[in-house]
């Protein structure tokens, strides 16, 4: 697969936080299948290694510990043509996070034949302009962002998106694109999926933009803003994946999940909690060892739900998902209990 970032201004919205004269900034990367020659190209780091750096150490791990894992991506590989134009995925992630934070989810969305667009949510991300500047979350509470923010972002996104189907460059310092890629992008199938507060932003984008015709919350607190419930019907598909904002835990998600008058499917897995449903699960447990973490100490990072059936299950239900709602590909495993998934819970 390929992997093209794109550095996206949004001149319509001045920020205060960066200064006069400056605008909304964002960080992407569109993901789609490439050509078979596109191991031609460099693969694509997990992330930037000063980003990670500066991630490690906010967590309290040693900045150099491990070094990024090399991602399944190859950066500006040529597009794979089908024939036919491709659904496209937006990607939201969860506050103080980055738009890495799920690459086995996007992976395997472009693996299928997906465009999926990652976002940083700049000064609520760990990101890196084309400059080199590293950006990390600003924790200051005056400057906090809302899920209602990150859709507002979302929504420039869409339009960028729809600048890249007619052709036109939307990065901001016009950076080249991989060949006739503008010419694969479906907008008529757009889709959206985000953790945590990037779940809630995915429900917020919903009830405000049309163009997005199906949603997925990987446990998204459904705490808007402001407004801290949301009461609003929502009449397209909606798919939440909870692990401890749940609806007998969290009444926001409860009066949201009422409001959801479509197509709807609440699922959980044993063991997980809020980071399970994320590439955490997965590298966590591989560091865990280089900085002698203790066995409570993993567990208070991914849960008791295992690492292998976390990723199997991150592969599976968004792909099943999506496939239903923007291919109309009937998927069977969102009909009920599985045997290949015994520790997804279906609640009613």
């Amino acid at each position: 697969m390929g992997v093209v970032e794109l550095h996206l201004v949004d001149t319509s919205r001045p920020d205060p936080d960066a200064g006069p004269g400056h605008y909304r900034q964002l960080m992407a990367s569109l993901w789609y299948p490439a050509r078979a020659d596109a191991d031609r190209y460099p693969r694509v780091p997990w992330m930037p290694a000063a980003v990670l750096r500066s991630l490690l150490a906010s967590a309290d791990f040693p900045p150099d510990v491990v070094l990024a894992p090399l991602t399944a991506g190859h950066e500006g590989a040529p597009v794979h043509r089908t024939g036919g134009r491709l659904p496209v995925i937006v990607y939201s992630h969860g506050a103080g996070s980055h738009r890495s934070d799920h690459t086995v989810i996007v992976q395997e969305l472009a693996s299928h034949g997906y465009v999926v667009v990652t976002v940083d949510h700049i000064n609520d991300a760990f990101s890196q302009l084309p400059d080199g500047q590293v950006i990390t979350p600003i924790r200051d509470g005056r400057h906090a962002m809302h899920a209602v923010d990150y859709a507002t972002d979302i929504r420039f996104v869409l339009d960028c998106v729809e600048q890249l189907a007619a052709g036109h460059n939307p990065d901001y310092e016009r950076r080249p694109l991989p060949d006739r890629l503008c010419e694969v992008l479906d907008t008529s199938r757009l889709g959206m999926f985000g953790w945590s507060k990037g779940g809630t932003a995915t429900a917020c984008v919903l009830l405000t933009d049309r163009r997005v015709r199906a949603g997925l919350s990987l446990d998204g607190p459904m705490q808007p803003g402001p407004t801290p419930t949301i009461t609003t019907d929502l009449h397209r598909p909606f798919m939440m994946m909870t692990a401890e904002f749940t609806r007998a835990q969290d009444p926001n998600v409860a009066v949201f999940w009422s409001h959801l008058k479509g197509w709807r499917l609440n699922v959980q897995a044993d063991g997980a909690i809020h980071p399970s449903y994320g590439d955490t699960q997965v590298l966590i447990p591989q560091m865990s060892k280089l900085v002698g973490m203790s066995d409570e100490e993993l567990k208070a990072w991914i849960g008791t739900l295992a690492p292998a059936r976390a990723v199997k299950i991150q592969q599976a239900y968004p792909l099943a998902f999506f496939d239903q709602h923007l291919r109309h590909h009937r998927a069977h495993l969102l009909d009920g209990p599985s045997r290949t998934f015994p520790e997804m819970h279906y609640l009613p």
